[in-house]
């Protein structure tokens, strides 16, 4: 009897950035503050679960706090804890899934260069600075120190989510143009204890050391380790089993149902 051996096709690594690929790629996250950026960098490489991820987020967006982390829990989402980071933060989400291939290609950028998309980030932050439009407010801390740039809340747990054009805010500003008004921000999303187990933890970067810290632990999922690592989170995080939750998008009333599938 003749049998027919099945052709598993081999994904190729996608190709490294260089300096200014990666510069443009960051652009438009730079200037998120630190916490928020690292759940930004690490959900991105779990690019295929953002728009489902988006959809729930924007259907609960009448949630908050507390009830919104009871929710996350009750509906016993499948994604990873990165991923679940970035429920409170719709927006964020949002941009992501409306362009899913950028959100592809930061992933990947993150799983195979992480030192150097840190890197960027600064040099971003650094232009931002230099040019007069990041500064201390009252939405944020801009903590310049020994050529590095860190951007902190200005009180625990509380976040507000940049805008801006990257063709503004990393350019000189034109003759008479008021620089404090290039940067505006989204309303207080204020992100408690009840977050915790979703790696809100102690989010933080060594800049220095090219180290993404989730719970104060370094995350290290890499392109090669991808489909094995899984994050020691301060509160142990298991993915559930019994139900996996598929959103699917009505084409009449563009919300999302989302249907439970028992195993």
């Amino acid at each position: 009897m003749t049998g027919l051996l099945a052709v598993v096709p081999v994904l190729a690594q996608p190709p490294m950035m260089g300096p200014g690929q990666l510069d443009q790629l960051v652009q438009r996250i730079a200037l998120y503050p630190d916490p928020l950026l690292v759940q930004v960098l690490t959900a991105s490489t779990f690019w295929n679960d953002i728009p489902d991820a988006a959809g729930w987020a924007n259907e609960h967006d009448n949630l908050n706090g507390d009830a919104l982390a009871a929710a996350i829990s009750n509906d016993r989402l499948p994604w990873d804890p990165s991923v679940l980071a970035l429920l409170p933060f719709p927006t964020v989400l949002n941009t992501m899934a409306s362009d899913r291939g950028w959100t592809e290609a930061l992933g990947n950028a993150v799983l195979q260069q992480r030192g150097d998309v840190m890197d960027a980030v600064q040099r971003m932050r650094q232009r931002a600075y230099d040019y007069g439009y990041l500064r201390t407010n009252s939405y944020y801390q801009v903590v310049p120190a020994g050529g590095l740039i860190e951007i902190d809340p200005v009180g625990t747990g509380y976040y507000y989510v940049p805008r801006y054009d990257p063709l503004i805010v990393y350019a000189p500003p034109r003759p008479g143009f008021f620089v404090g008004g290039a940067i505006v921000f989204g309303p207080r999303i204020f992100i408690g204890a009840s977050f915790g187990r979703w790696g809100w933890g102690g989010p933080a970067f060594g800049w220095r050391t090219h180290e993404i810290l989730v719970d104060r632990r370094p995350w290290v999922r890499t392109y090669v380790n991808r489909t094995t690592y899984v994050h020691t989170y301060s509160t142990p995080y298991h993915r559930p089993e019994a139900v996996r939750v598929e959103s699917h998008r009505d084409l009449h009333s563009g919300s999302y149902h989302e249907h439970e599938h028992h195993r």
